[in-house]
């Protein structure tokens, strides 16, 4: 569940930005025959709906539904009580609430044009109670896997994510310079006690306690001594789009040469050459409904390169004299053969 605040700003996320996206969609669907377009969405992959509508639930579950012709309308599980705030925060025709969100769905369509090509972004991740319900709801219904279509039109970020993604690194940021105090508990309450302040509308806060033993960044219960050399991991959500930051308290002189080489090695990608040295690396973007969706790094088995244009967040392992020094920002890839450009610089201490 979200625990921190969801407004819409129409200054940030304009309305005519929510319609130019469905207008595109809407281009691509009648190219492909669909007459509708299905976008699942929960708490853990909400970045599908949220770009389209600017929906980004606190809980449960909810099908966007995308018409060729007419407006989209949400089938929510949540009860009536919210409807008033679903539609504050969103841009839809209309909001429908019924626990078989697939069921409603399905039906609503089918009421319409019963034997209507419906496209479903992601379907391999649709939960089988909703696709079983969507099967019930319009039997005559043709359902197929819309994601590569889906994928094309959400990889390259447009001015307002881009913007809303500036924002959201820099309220990581200051949520990792704030992370003060003796204990790692008291640096980690102070890190998202900014962030909540700041407007984060979620943060995660996950520690690797001593890099001399383990660089791998866990989520912390209870306690930890920390060692000589440690770092923090911010995960941030602001109106939709997340980006992670990573702040290493290490030698500030082995800091700023790591630094240089994880931004040349940014500055490549797509291309993963400038890793070559790297002890690991991962590259995470938004396709479909994931808002971290792994895309390329040293542990993947397949590789998706994001498309020119695509927001990303970076984070690497790097050795130098002896020290692991963890590294992480969001960056911006290249259009027309550009380079690649971190959003904020890596942080240490």
């Amino acid at each position: 569940m979200r625990r921190g605040l969801i407004a819409r700003s129409a200054v940030e996320l304009p309305d005519a930005v929510l319609d130019a996206r469905i207008a595109r969609v809407r281009a691509a669907m009648r190219d492909a025959g669909l007459d509708a377009l299905l976008i699942y969405t929960n708490n853990t992959r909400p970045a599908g709906v949220s770009w389209l509508v600017g929906f980004v639930p606190y809980w449960s579950e909810a099908l966007l539904v995308v018409p060729r012709d007419g407006s989209p309308y949400l089938v929510a599980a949540l009860t009536f009580r919210v409807k008033t705030w679903i539609e504050r925060v969103s841009r839809l025709g209309e909001v429908l609430h019924n626990p078989r969100v697939g069921l409603k769905a399905a039906q609503q369509i089918a009421a319409t044009h019963k034997n209507a090509a419906v496209g479903i972004v992601d379907f391999d991740g649709l939960p089988a109670g909703i696709a079983e319900d969507l099967r019930e709801g319009g039997p005559e219904l043709t359902l197929s896997d819309a994601s590569a279509l889906f994928a094309k039109l959400r990889g390259k970020a447009d001015p307002a994510e881009i913007a809303l993604a500036t924002k959201a690194a820099a309220i990581a940021r200051q949520a990792l310079e704030a992370a003060q105090g003796d204990t790692l508990n008291a640096k980690i309450a102070a890190a998202e006690q900014r962030a909540r302040l700041q407007g984060a509308e979620e943060i995660y806060l996950a520690t690797a306690p001593d890099l001399g033993r383990d660089a791998r960044f866990l989520r912390i219960e209870g306690e930890r001594t920390l060692g000589e050399t440690f770092a923090l991991r911010a995960t941030v959500a602001y109106k939709g789009v997340w980006v992670r930051f990573v702040r290493a308290f290490c030698d500030s002189e082995i800091a700023r040469r790591a630094a240089a080489q994880f931004a040349q090695a940014v500055a490549q990608l797509p291309s993963d050459r400038g890793f070559a040295g790297f002890t690991s690396w991962l590259v995470e973007g938004c396709r479909m409904a994931q808002p971290l969706e792994p895309l390329m790094g040293s542990r993947l088995e397949s590789v998706i390169p994001p498309l020119s244009g695509a927001l990303v967040s970076v984070q690497a392992t790097l050795a130098i004299d002896g020290q692991t020094i963890p590294l992480g920002a969001p960056a911006l890839l290249g259009d027309d053969g550009e380079s690649a450009a971190l959003l904020g610089d890596p942080l240490f201490e």
